[in-house]
């Protein structure tokens, strides 16, 4: 644990709170792509799988359930709620995230720390994670407006992983044995997918006007 970890983690769980109050304050999921939460249910679901074998401490425990329950909470919302899922854009998100689950798998099974259980499916959720913001980012673009909530979700969302970037870089230069190269190069990749969404979120926010996305 280190500073940037913490930061990202309540970084992350400020997303997801400020997701879930979109939804139930509103009773909308207008603007949030479905396929996107189905990813990071996956990812959530693959990564923690050590839940059943691994204790290593309360907090790490908590998160885990925290990050898991909200994923799937927010999915049966869209999915289920009577009221919420009417608001789904169903028309505009419309990514083939399915095609993006097979590819990471599949990588997961070429490139891994190490060939086993366990190792494979925290690989793949490493790599899915990277591209799983993906539907909500062509979703937007295609909708062009964006409401504040959502905006912030996003943002949030992609300030965890540039925290967790600099989580990696101060554990390269404090342990002795770094050895998470694959968090490190996806946490990149995923960074520099929201480059273009954070550029325009500070033009709005410097111009105090609700963002907008070229189509």
């Amino acid at each position: 644990m280190n500073i940037f970890r913490f930061a990202g983690d309540m970084t992350h769980l400020i997303s997801i709170l400020i997701l879930l109050l979109k939804i139930y304050a509103t009773k909308s999921c207008s603007g949030i792509s479905l396929k996107t939460q189905e990813l990071y249910a996956i990812v959530f679901l693959a990564r923690y799988l050590d839940l059943f074998t691994d204790f290593i401490s309360i907090y790490n425990t908590v998160m885990k359930l925290i990050f898991i329950a909200s994923s799937l909470a927010i999915v049966w919302c869209m999915r289920l709620h009577p009221t919420v899922r009417r608001l789904y854009d169903k028309v505009l998100d419309t990514f083939r995230h399915y095609f993006l689950v097979a590819a990471c798998f599949i990588l997961a099974l070429l490139v891994n720390e190490k060939f086993g259980f366990q190792e494979i499916f925290w690989a793949f959720s490493i790599y899915l994670e990277a591209v799983a913001i993906l539907p909500q980012l062509v979703l937007l673009q295609r909708s062009g407006n964006v409401d504040n909530l959502t905006s912030h979700y996003v943002f949030f969302l992609g300030a965890y992983r540039a925290l967790y970037i600099l989580n990696w870089i101060y554990r390269y230069f404090t342990y002795t044995h770094f050895n998470r190269w694959i968090a490190f190069i996806a946490g990149l990749v995923q960074a520099a997918l929201y480059a273009d969404f954070f550029y325009y979120y500070y033009i709005s926010w410097r111009n105090n006007a609700k963002l907008r996305l070229p189509a």
